[in-house]
Order: C-alpha cells, then sequence, then structure tokens
C-alpha cells in the first residue's frame, strides 16, 4: 500500500465524521446557509435591488427574490462580464463557466473564490466516502483519468472563462498530479475525436485504475482503446482498474454495454456536478440515491413539477420536501445566483439524510397533448422492455409527431433509437414499450385509450447516428449530451436523415 493510500483511510474516516454534522440535520444547515448568502451579499447590486437587508426567514426571502433564470439574470450576467464589481456576489467571479443553453446561447455561469473550493472538495468527498465504506484505496496507487474539457482559459474583463471541467482540471490537488492522465497537451486538444485517439495513444500501456467522464464519452473512449489493442475487453487493458466515477446523464442506459466493454462488474460512483454548483454525490455503494450536499455554499429551492409552468408556484424550502415527488431544482449560491432555475428535475427517496435521484430536465418532456412525459418514464420504460427482450440500445431521444403525414392518422410518440442489437419482432417490442409507458404516465395512458394518440412509433437509426450528428452539430465529447425527448422537434427532424 502506498504512502496515499495509507493516509487517505484516516482523512475518509475524519472527512465522514465531520459531514455528519450537517447529514443529521440538513434542514437546519440550509437555513445557516440561506443566512449566510443573504449576508454576503446584501450590499451587492442584486443585494440591494431586492432589499436583501429586509431578509430574515425563508418566507421573506421568497417574497422579495422571484425565482429567475439565465435570460432573468442575463442583465446582472452582463455586467459582471463586463468587469463591474459588486454585481451579484462581492468583488469580481475567480472564473465564468461557459455553456450552452438551448434558448439562452452562449451562458457565462459566474464561479467564484467561495464556490471553487466545494467543486473540489465535493469530488473529493465522494472518493473519501467510498474509501471510508468499502476500505478500498487500491486505485489512489495507480494512473487516474478524467475525460474532461480542454483546461486552456480565454478570458472577458480580466477574468478567465472555460467549460466547468477544463477549470476544475486546473485545480486537481498536488498530491494527485503525478498519478493524473492526460497530460496537460493532450487535455488542451481541442477537438473530441483527435482528442481521444491522443488519450488512447498515452495510456493505454499505463497501470489505470480510476477512470472518471460521461458515459457516453467513456465509452467512445473504451471502443477505441479496444480497437487499437485488439483485445477482447477493458480489464484485459487495464487489468487494475478498479473505480469508474461518472456524471452528467443517467447512467442506466449505457450499463449494459459499459459493463460487456468493461468484462468485469466495476465498483461506480456517480456525481452530480453543474456550472452552478456541485449538488451531490453517491456516498454509499449499497444504493443508487445521491446525498444533497447541504452545507455547500448553496441554498436549494423546490417547485413540484406539475406546477413549475404556473403563474403561481409552491416554493419549498429542503424540509418541506415530500418523497418521491418530482421537483425542479432551484439554486441560490456563494457565486451570485439568486432562486435560480437549475433546469433538472429530481426526487428524494431518503430524509435521513436527505437523498435524491436525477430525474430528468425540467424543458425535457412532451406534453404536446397534457401528457407530461418526463425522462425518467421515457428511460424506465425502454429499459425494461430492453431488458425483458435481451435487446440492447445504444442511444434514443422521443419527439411528438403532431401532424402524421397520413391523413386522418392520429399524433403519436416518435421514438429514434439506434440498437446495438434490433428486436426481432419491432411492432412487438414497440406495443410493449408503449404498454410500460403507458403505465408509468396515467395521463398518457388516458390518451391512448381515448383514441386521441395511437401506440408509440419507433424509427430505427443507423449506426453511430447520434455520434455523426452531434460531429455535425460541433456537440462532440466535452460535457455534451443527448436529450433524452423533447416537446418539439429540432433534434427529431434533424435525425430523420438517419432512419434506416
Amino acid at each position: 500500500m502506498g504512502i496515499k493510500a495509507f493516509l487517505s483511510k484516516y482523512l475518509a474516516n475524519f472527512t465522514v465524521s465531520k459531514m455528519e454534522n450537517w447529514k443529521v440535520n440538513a434542514p437546519a444547515a440550509q437555513e445557516k446557509v440561506l443566512k449566510k448568502l443573504i449576508k454576503a451579499a446584501q450590499n451587492t447590486a442584486f443585494g440591494k435591488d431586492h432589499q436583501f437587508q429586509k431578509i430574515n426567514s425563508y418566507q421573506e426571502y421568497k417574497n422579495l427574490v422571484p425565482v429567475h433564470d439565465y435570460e432573468d439574470l442575463r442583465s446582472y450576467v452582463d455586467r459582471v462580464v463586463s468587469g463591474e464589481e459588486n454585481v451579484l456576489w462581492p468583488g469580481k467571479p475567480l472564473y465564468f463557466a461557459k455553456t450552452s443553453g438551448t434558448t439562452s446561447g452562449v451562458k457565462y455561469i459566474p464561479i467564484s473564490k467561495q464556490s471553487m473550493p466545494e467543486h473540489i472538495k465535493a469530488a473529493k468527498n465522494a472518493l473519501l466516502c467510498y474509501i471510508h465504506e468499502t476500505g478500498k484505496t487500491d486505485f489512489l496507487d495507480g494512473k487516474l483519468i478524467f475525460l474532461q474539457g480542454s483546461p486552456k482559459m480565454d478570458k472577458k474583463a480580466g477574468i478567465s472563462f472555460g467549460r466547468l471541467s477544463g477549470i476544475v482540471a486546473n485545480h486537481v490537488p498536488a498530491y494527485l498530479q503525478k498519478n493524473r492522465l492526460p497530460s496537460y497537451e493532450v487535455n488542451c486538444i481541442e477537438d473530441w475525436e483527435q482528442k481521444v485517439d491522443a488519450i488512447v495513444e498515452e495510456t493505454i500501456h499505463q497501470d489505470m485504475r480510476l477512470i472518471s467522464g460521461i458515459p457516453p464519452w467513456c465509452q467512445m473512449y473504451f471502443d477505441r482503446l479496444i480497437a487499437k489493442s485488439g483485445k477482447k475487453y477493458i480489464k484485459d487493458i487495464f487489468p487494475n482498474f478498479k473505480l469508474f466515477v461518472y456524471g452528467g446523464v443517467n447512467y442506466e442506459p449505457y450499463r449494459a454495454r459499459l459493463q460487456e466493454s468493461l468484462g468485469f462488474k466495476i465498483d461506480s460512483i456517480e456525481t452530480y456536478p453543474a456550472s452552478e454548483g456541485f449538488i451531490a454525490f453517491q456516498d454509499s455503494q449499497k444504493d443508487k440515491s445521491l446525498l444533497l450536499l447541504a452545507d455547500a455554499g448553496i441554498f436549494y429551492e423546490f417547485i413540484p413539477t406539475d406546477e413549475f409552468f404556473n403563474e403561481k408556484q409552491t416554493r419549498l424550502s429542503l424540509g418541506e420536501i415530500e418523497l418521491n415527488k418530482n421537483y425542479a431544482i432551484i439554486l441560490s449560491t456563494n457565486a451570485g445566483l439568486w432562486a435560480y432555475s437549475l433546469g433538472d428535475t429530481v426526487k428524494f427517496v431518503s430524509k435521513n439524510p436527505y437523498k435524491l435521484l436525477v430525474t430528468g430536465r425540467i424543458k425535457h418532456y412532451i406534453s404536446a397533448f397534457g401528457e407530461h412525459v418526463i425522462g425518467e418514464e421515457v428511460e424506465q420504460a425502454l429499459l425494461a422492455v430492453a431488458q425483458q427482450e435481451g435487446v440492447e440500445i445504444t442511444e434514443f431521444t422521443v419527439a411528438p409527431q403532431v401532424n402524421p403525414a397520413v391523413k386522418g392518422e392520429l399524433p403519436y410518440h416518435e421514438w429514434f433509437i439506434e440498437f446495438r442489437q434490433t428486436p426481432l419482432d419491432m411492432s412487438a417490442f414497440s406495443l410493449k414499450v408503449d404498454e410500460a409507458l403507458q403505465q408509468k404516465n396515467i395521463y398518457y395512458k388516458d390518451l391512448i385509450s381515448g383514441k386521441v394518440l395511437q401506440p408509440l412509433i419507433i424509427r430505427l437509426l443507423k449506426p453511430n447516428s447520434f455520434i455523426n450528428l452531434m460531429r455535425a452539430e460541433g456537440k462532440l465529447g466535452g460535457q455534451n449530451k443527448v436529450p433524452r425527448l423533447a416537446n418539439d422537434r429540432s433534434l427529431a427532424d434533424k435525425l430523420e436523415q438517419y432512419i434506416i
């Protein structure tokens, strides 16, 4: 056992013990976070505009600070981007995380000197919780790889900006730097496919023990490793590979193929980072839920998803949530985001401690006919049938077809699926998926039984359709993800060219 692995057990015990201080009463920890945030920002432009000096309770905060999306905050963010100080948070941001929005174009999310350490601490603590529970430290004695964006930064008004994963790459702790791959030069390659090929060359003969990244891009890395080496499984290339850390998308649609590529079952840790803040991570191998970080400079609010688009919304603090109910998650952060709608939906599965599952995106839904089908429902319906039928799926997305080409034909949900192994009877498979979705969503079931909709229709896509589309859109790799479903046909229409 190396010195890092040896010392990590002591650090893990200390960290987990310290986390218990806020885990046992997370709502109280949240009250302290809100008071601290308001006090720190009361003399900022936003704080003055929203009378922070008058706020002494969560109810007063709700009364004075409405829920915002990026467009609502844009006038403030633009002032920060132009170099003005004390706008959303005291001073200037340490970084801007550059992200792409579907309606806002490029977004600049501020990261402060107070919020940056929380990103690093959360990633570190996820590993320490794993060590504490399992006692496994071998992964620290070999090489670690983080498939991420370029660490090269640009500047706006003297403030560095780039992708979140690239920003974080500049803050990897010194004790991990010697173990870390890829090299800085390879990590700076902008073209994703060139970068993956260079990472393969640099890592194929190394003792890789921890691999981290978004599942579909890790799969691309594994595919190219196998092709380059001539081996059948990743275990034959990296026999000491111990731990897979992932986030950004639901792992389940990728699990079967990743496991097949690996050739063995591996421990994994799911994380929930966002440019706006590191929200949660899997703290136990015994269940898949994620521990909400209640003492990390973020105050959380929750809006029931069925109310989110209403003029009047119910805003709940952590202590007011109900289990197994879908909520849109709202953040106020120590980087100056206030009642900010993150766009994600979550449901809590535990209050002791507060643990959640990410269920989708609030804007990634289908409700063209009032059904309000969400990502969790389509994923679970498809994967359950695929498992029963022994079918493997590479990628998929769903969109409504409101105006069928055939006159008199009922509208339907159109599923674009890239199969790795196609069902023997596609009609039977489609009906089973439709029935499974009806069981998940009563409104959809009523529309089918009421002959408002016809059962879903599956379009088979050519191999690599989603990769080719992402490449054409300039969205291959990094933090880019394929939306599982949409209420419009912007993605669906582009995929029609790939239909078999």
